[in-house]
């Protein structure tokens, strides 16, 4: 039997993508090299559109309380409060956490995930990918007809496609570990140390402290060769503080490469999260982008395996999300430079120190680190919202008198149609797609400035009213293919990309 997907890595990522083409419809299976799901904890946090997509498919609330994370730019910290948009990152929320409750909702869905299972190699074949295995009963092959490696910076699966990788090697290496027992001053975004160096100290669950350490001329390291005497001694070197009576729940390293895959599609084949770009740890941007990449991709492929595809939406992944990989990468790089560059880099710290004060420029800023400056190139229109994504705790009364939220109407991962009561007509033309988009109305609009509004399954306004007819069948034809009933004008041909502005709505 052919499965219409396989996805490698059972990561959040990989668990994300599965989520979101199982509730399109889609026939998928997670393969794992890993036996068990680790315990350990690379990601503490993620940014504020991360946490939308999860209520945008009914998952946040599944993670409990979290707590609200302070912003910073290469450890100078930007103030939040100016903004009537919430813009704080939700953090404590350890990657296990997340991937638990990630795994918990891809088996409610169905979902294989084959843990133990690592794939050695693929092959094209007439109509799909044959993926070889070895698993606990020893090799084996199954078939699908599009692959996606969610596996890590160390992608097998980019490896085997022969997709390079280009970017920045290592120069520097930081030390990282979840320790208890220890009590020390809590350095939540960081403490910059005169000579380059650079400390952290924060709050995890179960009393757990995660400690980071880089000390300046610190190369990177190999994982097998590092103890947490290696880190405690570099603790206490930079600090005075003893903390080698803690107990080290997990050990980790980290380098400042950055690496941007060069396509994150080929063919058949699709790259997301680190298998598509790696970069150092310097705004915690990895699970969040990789969930996003997830959410982008999912609806897309799950379009294209349902039949009603319009050309070139598979395209719109590399060319909506590669220019989001390589402006993180450039980002992370000088948030690096800018914490870890010794008293030279003093001048530049000051200067952005008093730009931040201002608001266009602290909201670029916290538009780029939050995720809530992704605007997408969608096609004509000039509305200021068109391409960005449209708040999912926007509330809406609809004409029966009943409230909802966008986030509610996007839980099934369809599109939706926000018209008012006066546009009733727009309603009768969209109903040719109704089998792929939710269609509603609403006695307001769900912002001040415009009356109807077209949302992709991700979230993002591809089209905005005011607006002609002719435009929204355009916009319908372009991200949602033929309509299943009469046939309305043929769109026109339409780039799509992304930039990362700080205009947010």
């Amino acid at each position: 039997m052919t499965r219409d997907v396989i996805v490698v890595g059972g990561g959040p990522v990989g668990l994300m993508m599965a989520g979101e083409l199982r509730i399109g419809g889609v026939d998928v299976v997670v393969y794992e090299k890993l036996p068990t799901p680790p315990r350990e904890s690379r990601g503490a946090s993620f940014t504020r559109r991360t946490a939308e997509c999860f209520e945008q498919r009914g998952l946040l609330g599944r993670l409990g309380e979290t707590e609200r994370a302070d912003c910073h730019f290469g450890g100078i910290p930007i103030d939040l409060s100016m903004f009537e948009e919430d813009h704080f990152s939700a953090r404590g929320i350890s990657q296990y956490r997340t991937e638990r409750m990630l795994e918990g909702w891809v088996t409610e869905l169905g979902v294989p995930v084959r843990r133990g299972y690592e794939v050695t190699g693929f092959r094209e074949t007439p109509h799909g990918i044959a993926v070889s295995f070895d698993g606990p009963d020893g090799p084996g092959e199954d078939t699908a007809s599009y692959l996606v490696g969610c596996d890590g910076g160390r992608s097998t699966i980019r490896k085997l496609a022969g997709i390079d990788f280009p970017g920045s090697a290592s120069t520097r290496g930081f030390y990282t570990a979840d320790v208890t027992g220890i009590d020390t001053r809590r350095r939540r975004i960081g403490e910059d140390l005169p000579d380059g160096s650079m400390i952290m100290a924060m709050d995890l669950e179960n009393n757990v402290t995660r400690v980071v350490v880089h000390e300046r001329g610190m190369p990177p390291r190999d994982r097998d060769s590092l103890t947490y005497t290696h880190l405690a001694d570099a603790w206490q070197r930079l600090t005075g503080e003893s903390i080698h009576h803690g107990q080290c729940q997990w050990l980790g390293c980290f380098t400042d490469a950055s690496r941007v895959a060069a396509e994150y599609r080929r063919g058949r084949v699709f790259l997301a999260g680190d298998a598509a770009h790696v970069q150092p740890p310097a705004m915690a941007q990895g699970l969040s982008v990789g969930v996003q990449d997830a959410v982008n991709l999912g609806w897309k492929l799950a379009a294209t395996v349902n039949g009603w595809a319009p050309g070139g939406l598979l395209d719109t992944y590399h060319t909506e999300r590669h220019p989001i990989g390589q402006q993180l990468a450039r980002n992370a790089r000088a948030a690096i430079e800018l914490r870890l560059t010794g008293e030279e880099m003093d001048p530049v710290r000051s200067v952005m120190s008093e730009l931040v004060a201002y608001k266009d420029a602290a909201g670029h800023l916290a538009g780029m680190l939050s995720g809530l400056g992704i605007r997408y190139t969608m096609g004509p229109g000039e509305h200021p919202l068109l391409g960005l994504r449209m708040p999912p705790d926007r509330e809406l009364t609809l004409h029966n008198g009943s409230h909802t939220r966008i986030a509610d109407l996007l839980h099934s991962a369809r599109g939706v149609l926000i018209t008012t009561n006066s546009s009733t007509e727009l309603n009768q033309l969209a109903t040719g797609w109704s089998d792929r988009i939710t269609i509603i109305t609403s006695t307001q609009p769900p912002d001040p400035t415009l009356n109807t509004v077209l949302i992709r399954p991700d979230g993002y306004i591809a089209w905005t009213a005011p607006g002609s007819h002719h435009e929204l069948t355009d916009a319908l034809h372009h991200w949602f293919g033929t309509p299943h009933t009469t046939a309305t004008t043929q769109p026109s041909r339409r780039s799509s990309q992304a930039v990362i502005s700080g205009g947010t709505t």
